[in-house]
């Protein structure tokens, strides 16, 4: 297929720079049963059913962007993949990320890159605009550093630059817990305890995954066929809980609900396994669903790869006429705007 197939025309004024407060009061499509009615996301309770499993990634967003010194060259790192998670399994060295450098020719390997009095990385492989950094510090641990010396990647269609002390705060999500992510798995930004005790009360059952989300989920498609486009790899975990809860789930004949993109990829690319894996899964259409009935996600960008997904999940012809619908009734889109739902088209 070709990448413009995915284009649609998206008013730059759409893309919210500030989320709705609170959490919960985002508007929500709901494109069930291949129509398409507007909703508040305080109405997902209703738009489920007892027995239905709800799936949200736990992960947590580290302040990964950084700005270091070699000599007297400054150069802007984000972070986007923690290699340290191979250390435990395969024996790798500790405290090893992947980040883009900008700019990534003032890099080279064996060069030290000074971020703070306590803080500072050697660059070990340089590739294109990216670099593969072992750092040095003395803290108990590295994200210590990066709470100290970081800022919030926003990403870039966000017109701040991540130091806004409430960006702190309102891009994490309810379910945040194992730091690891550089982008924040957006459709849990509208849940809150009050949506939760709705859930919980229809009889919706939770159970949680992890995908450290990178910043690679930002990258433009560049090629003209879909097939030419490489993914970024990512870490994902489902425990043996959460592996037993989906089991038991589809044994009683309720649905799986994917909170995200994010979890959605993380239970395809897993097929019900528990344990850490490193998926760089691209789902476009034609793709075979097995592990996910129902997505909450917020509305995505032209041409990405998210849009691929979702155009996957229920078809490109729906996709297109559910994103006009929401253009024309001026929905919020992206990271901090707001949501739909939607069902796997069979």
């Amino acid at each position: 297929m070709k990448v413009d197939a995915f284009d649609f025309q998206l008013p730059p004024e759409r893309i919210a720079q500030v989320p709705v407060e609170p959490r919960d009061s985002a508007r929500l499509l709901s494109c069930l049963g291949g129509s398409l009615a507007d909703r508040s996301v305080l109405d997902l309770p209703g738009l489920l059913r007892a027995g239905d499993l709800l799936v949200v990634n736990n992960t947590r967003v580290l302040p990964a962007r950084l700005t270091a010194m070699r000599g007297q060259a400054r150069i802007s790192l984000t972070l986007h993949q923690d290699l340290s998670l191979l250390a435990s399994e395969q024996g790798g060295a500790p405290d090893r990320w992947r980040a883009f450098a900008k700019p990534a020719k003032k890099c080279r390997p064996g060069d030290v890159l000074v971020i703070g009095p306590r803080l500072s990385a050697t660059v070990l492989e340089r590739n294109e605009g990216e670099v593969t950094l072992g750092f040095q510090h003395d803290f108990d641990h590295l994200t210590q550093a990066f709470e100290l010396y970081g800022a919030m990647p926003l990403p870039p269609y966000i017109k701040r630059d991540g130091k806004d002390a409430a960006d702190d705060q309102r891009y994490q999500t309810l379910f945040a817990d194992r730091p690891g992510a550089v982008a924040a798995p957006t459709a849990g930004l509208h849940f809150t305890p009050r949506l939760m005790a709705a859930l919980d009360q229809r009889g919706v059952q939770r159970c949680d995954v992890t995908l450290h989300v990178g910043a690679g989920t930002f990258l433009p498609v560049k090629v003209d066929e879909v097939a030419d486009h490489r993914m970024h790899s990512e870490w994902c975990e489902v425990s043996e809980a959460s592996a037993e809860a989906i089991a038991r789930t589809r044994q009683a004949g309720g649905r799986v609900v994917a909170v995200g993109t994010t979890s959605l990829r993380t239970l395809e690319a897993s097929n019900g396994q528990p344990g850490w894996m490193d998926t760089d899964i691209f789902i476009t259409p034609g793709y075979d669903f097995k592990q996910v009935d129902l997505l909450v996600t917020n509305f995505h960008l032209p041409k990405s790869t998210l849009f691929m997904l979702v155009s996957a999940f229920t078809s490109l012809d729906f996709m297109q006429r559910a994103y006009a619908h929401a253009i024309a009734q001026e929905y919020r889109f992206f990271s901090y705007g707001d949501a739909c739902l939607l069902e796997r088209f069979s």
